[in-house]
């Protein structure tokens, strides 16, 4: 018997349909193939405490055919300290049954169905089964069953700073993308007669040994574009495929392609690998842990079985009869290795406790094996892994059998683990959440549930500047649809109330964005009298702006961030480690002009081609438009500037000389600028370089990386060119205020509109020069300036007075609106322009990924890491001050991965013998003091002697000063010079003068030094 929850459920999507408004940032993880399968698959979970409730959170927002969930004991107050769907109000309800009706708040594509009946009987028409709660015996017993019917199965398990999970794939399971990176491609230089591959500009190919690949576009070898060769890497920039010899000789081109073939993969039953485990290692650093866990989570289930219930926190009468279990346990199963007491007494003293950051790290790793069962994408673990942070356990706060036992409260389960002590410290903590999207709400959601901030001296402040969109709905799960447009923060912050009432009062939201523009709102006395600051935010400038902020006022910093199956955390500590800016990554490799002009050779080419046509077209033009229409100085002005002056002019002449008065204009106008950009263009490029034409070392021009185009001539019904004309017509029309088409394009309406079009054939023109390489200079680039020619077009423009009041509408770029046409175009002129080149198109779905520059999400790897960060948070409330407490993170669900590391320690400086710390040190000064006693201080106190002084840009005070100006200068105060210099006097709200210094230290040598804060 089975009772369905359906929450304002949609109209169900067609049989392989995805909603793309919902999926969109998780398809770019999973693919569609993977996210089909999964909508066919049914997903029973067993278990519904804070376990299991965060996989069935995961797993729904992810999106299968149906989810069921087993639970009918009673809720009891303790599961509230890790179960953020129950209230006090469901205490004695059963869980499922209580849990049900928010679980199916969460995606309305996903039926939840609360059962009441997990026998074999029952269990036969789910893909994947999953067990949080049930005793050792029954595991292995529905693993029997499922193992012998090709049932997916996983348990896991969650006591205090300890997990297991365990998964059982069945013996013939079959992995179709084992990393769900993007196959390598490359452009080929030449295949040698005993299948050596090298590539082109002797760039990496990225392959790996035993891996596969296909070629297209070879001339001279006989291969079959689908034919698959296995590689041998003998290194970075060639690859071998075996003797070619017999397939002809090599003449030019090609392009190599990876091939992901599937690999079938064995596991197996839970009672064969009880017996002898295969571990997957969490962290390489607890090397020996993995097996003595093993025996002490078996020994809990022996333990349990005879007391009916588990050891008890700090009781040395249940430690020492569960070490004899695991010792005799390790005897039947002959175990090798060494047993650590302390490590086993605390397995047994946390095991009646709960945590909110291992059940966020579990509750995401198994939803993402759950995800992998059901699709085949990605790597399972196999077969065992075991996970502790025995490492965020306090030092500086007592532990005893007194204070961790239940005082009644909803914290219960992390009272066990930690203490009551440590309990109030967390309580009492204030701290600053920036971001409140999918990490922030998985910040707020762990929070809520510790009790952060919830104390009489606790505070939460929130702040984001963004409002919710549907596509956040699948992995910001605080949100439903009814909070679409609502402040994301508001909503978070009523949503962790909700979880944990004790909030209420204590945590406060903002809809302010943190940088220089708000330092008046977020000032000196904000940031003072936090306590820790955590990041959730989705952009690297933000990242570093509160990074600065937290390195300026010595406040820890907990950072996370993801990248579809991959994540990372770290922590920043005052005077420990190195903060979040002292390491970058590498820029992204830029597209050579000549390349996105007139040479592209991938579709990456040309969609940044197409998008910078956007720009072009409906915003830079516009707003050049306006400027020109409401600044009085504005041709005087541009004339002046460097840059593509006649370009500025010539696109303010056409935009306003040749406006659209109907759509029918807009719709003409479209048809033409596709004969201009994809016909005319090419056509010249082609005369200027015709297909036979040489280099000047006799080397054919078109060759290697430069494909040789063919004009297109214009089809109404290629989709493509169509939709290149609905498009722009529709954009040109929204620029000038013109009513466009609504709904799907009639392809009859467009067909009449262009049939009295006259298209004039095309005349090419010798005085055009191209540039062919990107280091080459521009050769336009002095033609374009030429002051007659300037001259000419703007007096060719009406004059302002002649339009007074007229403006256009810009577009401002929005990628994940349908109806707005922008991804439209985009997609259309990019695949235009790759029929042009002989270049596979891309779908609407991969240009909107690459144009729209998304960021893929999965809501499995945003609770992992975030429960990672909540591990570090925990030494942070402690206080603990050696580098080796810490870890930093990183982890890729994909292969699966996890690498643990000590945060990078903070660099040291020396001066006059006195060392310092290059990122937290600092010279301060209290009072606006002069000039002089400021070079006396430093002098006196620090033996440096200041040779030059800024304040922001503005410098204040230099040695090479005429004399008279140092005299004037060296009595007046900090602010008065800092007045003199900016003309500004320092804006009220700033209460810490931040000063540059160079200085020589008592040798004369110029050394590195702190710089120097003035508090006023």
């Amino acid at each position: 018997m089975a009772e369905n929850i359906k929450i304002d459920t949609p109209e169900p999507t067609s049989a392989g349909e995805i909603d793309e408004s919902l999926y969109s940032r998780q398809l770019y993880v999973l693919g569609k193939e993977a996210m089909l399968k999964m909508q066919a698959s049914n997903v029973l979970i067993i278990g519904l405490k804070g376990l299991g409730l965060e996989i069935a959170k995961n797993v729904a927002l992810a999106g299968v055919k149906s989810l069921s969930i087993y639970d009918p004991n009673p809720v009891e107050l303790k599961d509230l300290s890790t179960q953020f769907f129950l209230s006090e109000s469901d205490i004695g309800k059963p869980r499922a049954q209580a849990s049900a009706a928010q679980l199916a708040q969460l995606n309305s594509y996903v039926p939840i169905s609360v059962v009441d009946d997990i026998s074999e009987s029952s269990l036969g028409k789910y893909q994947v089964v999953v067990s949080t709660d049930l005793s050792l015996e029954e595991q292995v017993m529905i693993n029997n069953y499922t193992h012998a019917n090709n049932i997916k199965f996983i348990a896991t398990e969650s006591r205090g700073l300890f997990g297991n999970v365990f998964v059982d794939f069945g013996t013939d399971f079959t992995i179709i993308d084992s990393t769900g990176e993007e196959p390598k491609t490359g452009m080929i230089q030449d295949i040698e007669s005993d299948g050596t591959v090298s590539v082109l500009d002797a760039n990496r190919h990225g392959l790996e040994d035993g891996e596969y690949v296909k070629f297209t576009e070879v001339e001279g070898l006989n291969i079959n574009n689908d034919q698959l060769f296995k590689v041998e890497i003998p290194g970075p920039f060639a690859f071998k495929i075996g003797d070619v010899s017999n397939l002809g000789k090599y003449k030019k081109g090609g392009i190599f392609t990876q091939v992901k073939v599937p690999t079938t993969v064995s596991y197996q039953s839970l009672a064969e690998q009880l017996a002898s485990p295969e571990f997957l290692y969490s962290d390489y650093a607890k090397f020996d842990r993995p097996g003595q866990l093993h025996l002490g989570f078996q020994a809990l289930h022996q333990f349990q079985n005879k007391h009916s219930r588990l050891p008890k926190p700090f009781n040395s009468e249940d430690a020492a009869e569960f070490l004899h279990l695991v010792k005799n346990l390790g005897e039947q199963t002959k175990f090798e290795g060494d047993l650590n007491d302390d490590l086993l007494k605390e397995l047994a003293y946390q095991s009646s406790g709960d945590v909110p950051a291992v059940i966020a790290f579990l509750g995401g790793l198994v939803a993402q094996e759950v995800l992998k069962a059901c699709s085949g994408k990605f790597v399972p673990v196999k077969q065992y892994l075991y996970f502790d942070s025995l490492e965020s356990l306090p030092s500086k706060f007592e532990r005893t059998e007194d204070n961790t036992k239940p005082i009644n409260s909803r914290y219960d389960a992390q009272i066990a683990v930690f203490g009551l002590d440590f309990q109030k410290a967390i309580a009492n903590s204030k701290t600053f959440l920036v971001g409140s999207g999918a990490i922030g709400c998985e910040v707020l959601k762990n929070w809520a549930l510790m009790g952060l901030g919830s104390g009489p001296e606790g505070k939460i402040i929130v702040t984001d500047n963004d409002t919710i969109e549907k596509s956040n709905l699948n992995r910001q799960f605080l949100f439903r649809p009814k909070d679409v447009g609502k402040n994301k923060s508001e909503v978070a912050a009523e949503a962790a109330v909700a979880i944990n009432p004790d909030l209420k009062g204590k945590i406060e939201a903002k809809g302010d964005k943190v940088g220089a523009e708000t330092e008046d709102i977020f000032d000196n006395s904000f940031w003072e009298s936090l306590d820790f600051v955590t990041n959730a935010l989705d952009n690297i400038d933000a990242r570093t702006y509160v990074d600065r902020r937290c390195v300026f006022f010595k406040k820890p910093l907990l950072e996370s961030g993801t990248l579809g199956t991959k994540g990372n955390t770290q922590v920043v500590i005052p005077r420990l480690t190195e903060s979040y800016s002292s390491s970058q990554d590498p820029p992204e490799k830029a597209i050579p002009l000549c390349t996105l002009r007139s040479f592209p050779n991938k579709i990456d080419h040309t969609i940044a081609w197409a998008k910078s046509l956007f720009q072009g077209y409906f915003t830079e033009s516009i707003e050049n438009v306006n400027l020109y229409l409401s600044q009085p100085n504005f041709i005087e002005a541009t004339l002046k500037q460097s840059g593509d002056v006649k370009g500025i002019l010539q696109s303010i002449a056409d935009s306003l000389n040749d406006r659209p008065y109907s759509f029918d204009d807009c719709v003409k106008w479209a048809r033409l600028e596709f004969e201009k950009k994809f016909n005319h263009d090419i056509n010249q490029l082609l005369f200027n370089f015709p297909k036979d034409a040489v280099t000047s070392t006799g080397a054919p021009f078109w060759s290697g990386a430069k494909r040789a185009p063919e004009p297109l001539i214009f089809d109404i019904n290629n989709v493509d060119h169509f939709h290149f004309v609905v498009g722009a017509a529709n954009l040109r029309a929204f620029n000038y205020g013109l009513k466009g088409e609504q709904g799907e394009p009639d392809k009859d309406l467009y067909a009449k509109i262009l049939s009295t079009l006259v298209i004039e054939e095309f005349k090419p023109r010798s005085d055009v020069k191209i540039q062919v390489n990107d280091e080459d200079p521009d050769p336009n680039a002095a033609l374009s300036n030429e002051s007659d020619e300037l001259q000419q077009l703007a007096a060719s423009l009406p004059h302002p007075s002649t339009l007074a009041g007229y403006r256009l509408t810009p577009v401002e770029f929005e990628k994940d609106d349908d109806s707005n046409h922008h991804i439209e175009f985009i997609t259309s002129a990019s695949n235009a322009r790759a029929l042009n080149y002989q270049i596979e198109v891309a779908d609407r779905q991969k240009t909107k990924f690459i144009a729209g520059r998304i960021i893929p999400a999965i809501a499995t790897t945003t609770a992992l890491v975030t429960g990672l960060a909540q591990l570090e948070l925990y030494k942070v409330v402690d206080g603990k001050d050696k580098i080796e407490d810490y870890k930093n993170g990183f982890v890729n669900l994909a292969l699966p991965f996890f690498g643990f590391s000590e945060p990078i320690a903070s660099p040291k400086g020396k001066y006059n013998d006195k060392e310092f710390d290059k990122i937290w040190d600092r010279f301060d000064i209290k009072g606006d003091i002069t000039l002089k006693e400021l070079i006396d201080h430093m002098k006196d106190n620090e033996g440096l002697e200041i040779t030059m002084l800024s304040y922001d840009v503005s410098l204040l005070y230099a040695s090479f000063f005429a004399p008279k100006k140092l005299k004037e200068r060296e009595n007046k105060k900090l602010t008065e010079i800092i007045k003199e210099v900016t003309k500004k006097d320092v804006p009220s709200h700033i209460k810490t003068l931040i000063l540059e210094v160079c200085v020589d230290d008592e040798n004369g040598e110029d050394v590195e030094v702190p710089f120097i804060t003035v508090t006023l």
